[in-house]
């Protein structure tokens, strides 16, 4: 599972984060295969708090954007996205949100 630097959020804003599939990441080349894209995508977060505002499969279907809202100053929270293909593979990645007020 791939672990995204965490990034940060004020409790009032609402702001997308995207996960990615497709790009070169560390030098390795994108996971997806040629002409592989992402069919379906479930996103979690925990502790509660953080709320899902919408998510939506882009890039192409490369990528998962996800629009999240609200959560708890001096809280950090997991966003994991979990991805199934077209050619039936599966994947988790997370990042962490930390709220602060900015």
């Amino acid at each position: 599972m791939m672990l995204y630097p965490k990034k940060f959020k004020d409790p009032q804003a609402a702001l997308d984060y995207k996960f990615s599939w497709g790009e070169v990441h560390r030098g390795d080349p994108p996971w997806l295969q040629p002409g592989e894209t992402i069919q379906t995508e479930t996103i979690t977060v925990s502790p509660s708090g953080l709320t899902v505002e919408s998510t939506d499969i882009t890039d192409s279907g490369r990528a998962v954007t996800v629009w999240l809202s609200g959560g708890t100053v001096n809280t950090s929270y997991t966003v994991r996205c979990r991805i199934v293909t077209n050619s039936s593979r599966t994947d988790v990645r997370s990042m962490t949100i930390s709220i602060q007020n900015r």
